[in-house]
């Protein structure tokens, strides 16, 4: 039998590892169950702290979460700072640039959205844009800053969650299968082995796993949406090859660029629901094709990696967040697409929040887990 914790949080991605510790500086003991953490799209993401930029049509709705979420970074980020590991946290502003004619539509009507909603954007002239990033090629046709968008290293940021939780909580490293869950309440995480981790509350928080346990009292309709990243190593000739993150629409497609503090650069991201888990060699030639139309320098970077990772997506794009009436004891927390990085610090707010009782805030109603159960609006 293992030993008895306040929490028990079953994922150790970036919204696990976060919830984990919001967990332990707020004085519960905590144990974190997960196999292999920070992994799966954790060791995928870019990192991007951008409200504004990452706003989406009919998404608007997760907006009031993720500038919630970006204020709350800097504190998140800061009780960590004892770990000694520097979570690559940079207040870069992001530089949007169009390519043609309805590249330069799309933005424009985005932008229209991202000032209705009191979120810093401005259209900016291309000597601008240049002046601050010398690399923009010449097929850039108009130019978005948004500068409160800010960047975050996730590989770094993770390992100081997780050495904040070994110094501080309890990693067990098995895979989960179930919940110990009597019809009524959770009181646990049940592991490969058949044993129960026994938990006063379990959250669950593995991603596209999270559908496959055992014991959930509602169906989480999750399903996998792919990504390829491209990481490049900028010579020594090139550095820095850019001081913001770079996005762009080229001839309708999204990519973007996000210069790292230690030379490299992360390309992404493509989006496919194909079931290939693999590296796209289509994907691979579509970002390079398109990251040259921003910023050609890119074709004299070294190709240091290429990955793909799953991200779990809910048949609305919004996260399952929260509890489920008739399950004492139990949290969800997956769901979360593209956003994963960027909602840790509110989603591990929230998570706490409601271990301890305090009531559900406005609003989180509409991301209830069991929202897709019949009868459920």
């Amino acid at each position: 039998m293992e030993k008895h914790v306040d929490v028990a949080v079953i994922g150790g991605g970036i919204i696990g590892l976060g919830i984990a510790w919001e967990a332990i500086r707020r004085g519960h003991s905590v144990a974190l169950v997960d196999p292999d953490p920070a992994t799966g799209a954790t060791q995928a993401a870019a990192g991007m702290i951008a409200p504004a930029s990452e706003l989406h049509y009919r998404e608007e709705h997760l907006l009031e979460l993720t500038v919630d979420s970006a204020c709350r970074y800097p504190d998140f980020l800061s009780s960590l700072a004892w770990t000694g590991i520097d979570p690559g946290y940079r207040k870069t502003g992001t530089l949007v640039l169009a390519i043609d004619g309805a590249d330069r539509t799309a933005l424009a009507d985005l932008r229209d959205v991202q000032t209705h909603h009191s979120l810093s954007v401005e259209q900016v002239s291309l000597r601008e844009a240049r002046r601050s990033e010398p690399m923009i090629g010449p097929a850039a046709t108009a130019a978005f800053s948004a500068p409160d968008d800010h960047q975050v290293d996730p590989r770094k940021l993770a390992a100081a969650l997780l050495a904040a939780l070994g110094e501080r909580g309890r990693l067990v490293q098995a895979r989960a299968s179930g919940l110990d869950y009597d019809g009524r309440r959770v009181t646990g995480a049940i592991l490969e082995d058949g044993s129960v981790l026994p938990a006063r509350h379990t959250v669950v928080a593995n991603g596209l796993a999270a559908a496959q346990l055992a014991g959930l009292p509602c169906r989480l309709p999750l399903r996998p949406i792919y990504g390829d990243i491209l990481r490049l190593r900028v010579p020594a000739a090139l550095q820095p090859l850019l001081s913001h993150t770079v996005r762009g629409l080229v001839r309708g497609t999204a990519v973007y660029l996000v210069p790292r503090a230690d030379g490299t650069v992360v390309l992404g991201a493509t989006m496919r629901e194909d079931g290939n888990s693999g590296v796209s060699a289509g994907g691979v030639y579509q970002l390079l094709r398109d990251a040259r139309q921003l910023v050609p320098a890119v074709a004299e970077l070294e190709l240091e990696e290429a990955l793909c990772r799953a991200r779990p997506g809910t048949p609305d794009n919004a996260p399952l967040l929260g509890i489920v009436p008739g399950a004492d004891g139990l949290i969800i927390a997956t769901g979360f697409f593209r956003h994963g990085v960027l909602l840790t610090p509110v989603a591990a707010a929230l998570c706490v929040d409601l271990l301890e009782g305090k009531p559900c805030p406005p609003g989180l109603e509409r991301y209830r887990p069991d929202r897709f159960e019949e009868g459920q609006a």
